[in-house]
């Protein structure tokens, strides 16, 4: 007996029927509408990269623990790309001096990380990215919550099932420091620590903070002054809260639009400023969908000069888990709008010269690729989500003409060669 290969896809990745493709591309397109409708350009970049970019910018969870790495016969040292911002700062910075900046660019590739796969996480996933480069103005924050918020909207989701949650890291240290008292040398372990804060019972934070060299009263105050929520806003020195871009979107229109909460700090190493993730907020799937943030030296691994962005990552398998939890999947489109049904063999030439009619109409159309009765042809039509069938009968063509079918009453009626176009598409879109 022969031994056959595995038809399963490699642990944490999947494959894509027609039906779920259908879906996707679906889901997809409205995001690209909504990203192009503000002035974003797509870009693209290759799924491998030297590894020392992610080990050095991508933070130590990645770097460390995630990261598919190979090394080529000539002894470089590459990796699959977990992310896109470093390969785009790259970009940006390889061609900064024929960019004029301001720029918006948006991309969608698949990025792989070596996690365990659970319901959000996978090995491989594709993930809508978003950045603005060159331009520190908190009119770029502002512009990518009103673009998040338009985003979910095109999805049909209404601002009361998901949250935009901010936070500013610089915020975040001097409330650590001015306001709980914490020693400036232990910001990057208490940063780790409040990154994980939601997901962590009690007992193995309180566990953990005194790991890391932090009294119990010490950690009593980080709790409390983690807890304060936008009043703690009011505990912040005047200057620190002047340099802030988040504090001056909290002080304009866009405010409604986001939730201060200072428990968001976002893992990865290379964000300076404002951090914001998207939360689902049905009980069902409470959880982060996607998040971002602001970089204000990105490009210091490639360029001297300072380039800052903002931007955010989009997962395909959190969003895709949001839209089943709020009933937003869209359905599968049909195989084709309309099938044209040779009777005979003979007349398979003259199918295909109605079907080129119709795909120049812009409908979508096939026809047999091999022979078969008219009622498995027809049944074969109405599995495919046809809406109308076009019969090419003896009679019919000699006269210069063929049966329209509508699927949904059953109808026919006999049209001129001229007219099947308009015809079936009254019966696809009925004014």
């Amino acid at each position: 007996m022969p031994e056959y290969l595995s038809t399963a896809p490699v642990k944490g990745t999947r494959d894509f029927l027609p039906a779920e493709m259908s879906v996707r591309t679906q889901v997809f397109g409205h995001l690209y509408d909504v990203l192009e409708r503000y002035g974003f350009l797509r870009y693209d970049g290759p799924v491998l990269e030297p590894a020392e970019i992610y080990e050095r910018k991508s933070g130590q969870e990645i770097a460390d623990q995630q990261l598919y790495t190979l090394t080529t016969r000539g002894g470089e040292r590459l990796a699959l790309r977990p992310e896109m911002t470093p390969s785009v700062a790259r970009m940006i910075a390889g061609h900064a001096k024929s960019l004029s900046f301001p720029v918006r660019w948006y991309s969608h590739p698949n990025c792989h990380r070596y996690e365990r796969p659970q319901r959000g996480r996978v090995r491989e996933h594709w993930q809508i990215n978003a950045d603005i480069f060159g331009s520190e103005s908190a009119n770029c924050e502002i512009e990518m919550f009103e673009l998040i918020h338009d985003l979910m909207g095109a999805l049909g989701a209404t601002p009361d099932k998901f949250a935009v949650r901010v936070n500013d890291r610089n915020l975040l240290a001097s409330a650590l420091t001015d306001v709980a008292g914490i020693s400036a040398e232990l910001l990057p372990q208490v940063f780790a620590l409040v990154d994980r804060w939601e997901k962590t019972a009690p007992d193995e934070l309180a566990a953990a903070a005194a790991e890391i060299g932090l009294a119990d009263k010490e950690f009593e105050k980080l709790s409390e002054t983690l807890g304060a929520g936008a009043a703690l806003l009011d505990e912040l020195p005047a200057e620190v809260k002047a340099e802030s871009n988040l504090v001056k979107v909290l002080s304009s229109s866009a405010a409604s639009l986001v939730r201060y909460e200072p428990l968001i700090v976002r893992g990865l190493a290379y964000y300076t400023s404002t951090v914001f993730e998207v939360f689902d907020t049905s009980p069902r799937n409470r959880r982060a969908l996607f998040g971002g943030g602001r970089y204000s030296d990105l490009a210091s691994l490639f360029t001297k000069e300072r380039i800052p962005g903002i931007g955010f990552g989009m997962g395909d398998v959190t969003l895709m888990d949001f839209l089943e939890t709020h009933g937003l999947t869209p359905a599968p489109r049909s195989e084709v709008d309309v099938m044209v049904i040779p009777v005979v063999e003979e007349l398979a030439d003259p199918a295909r010269q109605v079907a080129a009619s119709l795909r120049k109409a812009g409908l979508r159309t096939a026809t047999p690729l091999e022979p078969r009765k008219l009622g498995k042809e027809l049944t074969r039509a109405d599995k495919a989500g046809a809406v109308a069938v076009v019969i090419v009968g003896e009679e019919d063509w000699a006269a210069g003409a063929v049966t329209v079918r509508s699927l949904a009453t059953r109808e026919q009626q006999q049209v001129s060669l001229a007219n099947v176009p308009a015809e079936v598409a009254a019966l696809i879109t009925p004014s």
